[in-house]
């Protein structure tokens, strides 16, 4: 920033889960906070949340809600998103949006700091964050290849309940009680009971039998890894699980790479860390990624459905790497690039 060290900063959706994960990061943030507002809808104003000791107002997200804000940070759902995020960039503001917005718009970049910051330098004052699935996947993917370009990829999820919010994992608890005492379960939130179950899809089916969730992992890392026509197939699973998502990858590589070649790669790669010894018990489990910011991988091994393959197992913490973190990331590659007074100067001509 060029008047100020300091920024001015919003978060929309300050109250639900991904909301409380921004604030936790930011607690720990080495840039400046001059200013913090919390937004929610109105039936959460009035709420008081804690940051760096003191005691913060929720209030209701309006059009007068962004003057003077540098920064705003938004997961409040899809229709809160494209009613204000415009409003926001109007204002002067760089939006990092969380929903899936403006995810496929062509004038709106979607970033993973570690694969595509330079996307960045053309944004319009509305950036996407990229869905928690992907975003882990592609950390992981792009530093192989860097090396040795990636072919496809066949990737099944097994995502946790978190990933649709407090009333989901509400409903994960609910519903173990009522089995542990031997009840009958109220499905709610998913159309079976969750507990003690999987689910083989997450979000609506579209017309070609794939849910929303699976094409948004086609599309969203063909958009990120700048490879429209690259062969993606995604199953997505909810799986009982409170925090962190775990995938399983075969990537079709052009050229033949082995495991060990994948590991001395990954070991080295930003925000990635390899946990890969399975004669010793050790490999990526969520129970330990939760409130990590590293994506993790392991079981890396030679594929056999396809030649110059490998499979491999990535776990990360969704609310972290996949939501919450990378939007700061976002914004701290923003700074770092000085791209806020872009904004300004967009809005001043507006």
């Amino acid at each position: 920033m060029s008047e100020s060290s300091e920024v001015n900063i919003a978060i929309v959706g300050a109250t639900g889960l991904v909301g409380s994960e921004f604030l936790k990061i930011l607690e720990g943030w080495s840039v400046p906070i001059k200013s913090i507002h919390l937004f929610a809808s109105d039936r959460s104003a009035g709420k008081r949340l804690a940051f760096r000791g003191d005691e913060l107002t929720v209030e209701e997200t309006t059009n007068d809600s962004f003057h003077g804000i540098d920064l705003a940070l938004f997961s409040a759902g899809a229709d809160v998103s494209e009613r204000f995020s415009p409003i926001a960039a109007r204002s002067g503001a760089v939006v990092v949006d969380n929903s899936s917005a403006f995810r496929m718009d062509p004038q709106s970049p979607l970033v993973v700091p570690e694969v595509n910051p330079d996307d960045l330098n053309g944004h319009n004052g509305i950036i996407a964050n990229p869905n928690c699935s992907t975003i882990q996947m592609v950390v992981a993917l792009n530093p192989l290849h860097q090396v040795n370009p990636v072919k496809s990829i066949v990737v099944s999820t097994y995502q946790a309940v978190a990933g649709t919010g407090t009333v989901a994992v509400d409903e994960l608890n609910r519903q173990i009680r009522q089995v542990m005492a031997g009840e009958e379960t109220s499905p709610e939130v998913y159309p079976h009971q969750i507990a003690f179950n999987v689910i083989p899809f997450v979000d609506a089916f579209l017309d070609n039998g794939y849910t929303v969730e699976e094409w948004k992992m086609v599309a969203e890392t063909r958009k990120i890894m700048h490879m429209p026509d690259l062969p993606v197939s995604a199953t997505c699973v909810r799986v009982p699980v409170y925090l962190s998502h775990s995938e399983a990858v075969n990537v079709e590589f052009t050229h033949p790479m082995s495991p060990q070649e994948a590991r001395e790669i990954l070991a080295n790669a930003p925000g990635v860390a390899v946990v890969d010894d399975p004669s010793h018990d050790l490999y990526p489990l969520p129970i330990n990624a939760t409130g990590r910011d590293e994506v993790f991988v392991g079981r890396i091994r030679e594929g056999l459905a396809h030649p110059n393959s490998l499979a491999m197992w990535i776990v990360a913490d969704d609310l972290r790497k996949g939501a919450a973190l990378n939007a700061v990331q976002i914004a701290e590659e923003i700074l770092n690039r000085d791209l806020l007074d872009k904004a300004r100067t967009g809005a001043a001509r507006t």
